[in-house]
């Protein structure tokens, strides 16, 4: 796919795009019956746009981990970059949730809450430290699921995945392939094979990234706006700025730290976090993920595949991190329980560990019930936050993957792998 000359850098498409969706969607804010019809185009063009992505996840996933298995072999230091990568995992969560808890006890926003008590409900997802090894053993081969919806015009079935399983699948297969030596390698050339017609495709989907863009920003406008912030309105503000202190300030210090240019690195991942924060999804950004930390911050294919996959599902500083630490400081207060230090320290134990506990399933609220219930506080305060939540999760989705970029970006860099000219090299991105 060649690039005309005349087309602005895939991240200035991308930007462009939001600016439109910001435009479009004020406008079906204030178009009367005209805005619905607008809004209603935005809804379906953004949710076909994810599903396009979400699509490819299964399949790329599963033949990248593979080919990542089978790769790794060759590498005389891929344990130890299993080992960096989860240490890095923690160590930036551990930043996160230190972050989130200063600013809850010093901001305290649930003193400034003007929600009525009353809204306070129950959620009807409650994680336990269970979902752990339900989420990591797999239910089948291809880690599907299916769900069945009952209604007034009768059942829906819906077909889901976790990708948790699929990882743990892949690296099985992955793992006996290269066990059974020479009668293995024609499935290892299959998977190759099968890998690079994935990625062709998801490159043709990328090309869609500033239209799906646009209308998942717009639609975001169109469905929640910003009335609805009023009443929590220091509890937005407190997780907002702790997201904004992660991506601005400790990242780009861990980066300079490893004499990686902070500028270089968001140039190139930008558009990333940008569907992220507008897809509200990790996971259905992972394929642009995954494509932008090989091709445009170069980190190599064989570590790639196996880190951005794994960090789709554990690795979530917003989601698992700040929000959480935030959030049980928050209930605590606006129901005026004293939280001690004991109860600080598994806040940090909850986020550290608990990303891992619920990669099975989907969600910040699941997140937060499991460090409300290891706290003993009231789970009626996660139901008080959900009529924000949508708006939260644009940001947190964002952080995380951020976070889901910069730590293999960092092991490379720390293992002899990144590039070279990593500081210095143009800040365009090949797609095509």
């Amino acid at each position: 796919m060649h690039k005309s000359r005349l087309l602005p850098s895939f991240g200035v498409q991308v930007a462009i795009g939001m600016v439109a969706g910001v435009a479009l969607g004020l406008l079906a804010g204030g178009a009367g019956g005209a805005g619905g019809a607008i809004g209603g185009v935005l809804h379906t063009v953004g949710q076909i746009f994810v599903q396009l992505l979400k699509v490819l996840v299964p399949a790329l996933v599963f033949t990248a981990i593979v080919g990542s298995i089978a790769a790794l072999r060759d590498l005389p230091n891929a344990a130890r970059l299993v080992g960096q990568t989860l240490l890095w995992f923690a160590l930036t969560a551990l930043t996160a949730v230190s972050i989130g808890i200063v600013l809850g006890v010093t901001l305290q926003p649930g003193l400034h809450s003007s929600a009525p008590i009353a809204t306070a409900a129950q959620p009807a997802t409650v994680g336990s430290w269970l979902d752990f090894l339900k989420g990591i053993v797999p239910a089948n081969l291809l880690g599907l699921s299916a769900s069945t919806r009952l209604a007034e015009g009768g059942a829906t079935t819906t077909l889901g995945f976790n990708v948790l399983q699929i990882i743990v699948v892949a690296i099985a297969v992955g793992a006996a392939a290269v066990r059974v030596g020479a009668a293995g390698e024609p499935f290892l050339a299959f998977n190759t094979s099968a890998l690079m017609i994935l990625r062709r495709l998801l490159r043709w989907v990328i090309a869609l990234t500033p239209i799906g863009s646009a209308a998942l920003i717009g639609d975001a406008i169109v469905r929640y706006g910003w009335g609805t912030l009023s009443s929590l309105g220091a509890f937005a503000a407190t997780v907002y700025l702790g997201l904004g202190l992660v991506l601005l300030v400790v990242y780009p210090a861990l980066l300079a730290v490893h004499r990686i240019s902070p500028l270089w690195f968001f140039r190139r991942a930008w558009p990333a976090i940008q569907l992220g924060f507008v897809t509200r999804s990790s996971v259905g950004t992972l394929p642009v993920t995954q494509e932008l930390t090989e091709r445009a911050l170069g980190v190599p294919t064989a570590y790639a595949a196996f880190a951005v996959p794994l960090g789709s599902t554990t690795k979530m500083d917003g989601c698992a991190a700040i929000y959480p630490a935030v959030a049980a400081i928050f209930v605590a207060q606006f129901f005026g329980l004293t939280l001690h230090a004991g109860d600080y320290a598994l806040i940090v134990l909850v986020s550290v560990l608990g990303s891992a506990a619920t990669a099975g399933l989907t969600g910040a609220t699941v997140m937060l019930t499991l460090t409300l219930t290891t706290l003993g506080l009231p789970l009626e305060g996660a139901g008080l936050l959900l009529a924000i939540d949508p708006i939260l999760d644009m940001g947190r989705t964002a952080v995380n993957v951020a976070g889901q970029m910069l730590v293999p970006t960092i092991v490379a860099r720390r293992e002899g792998l990144l590039p070279a000219e990593a500081d210095s090299t143009p800040a365009s991105v090949a797609l095509g």
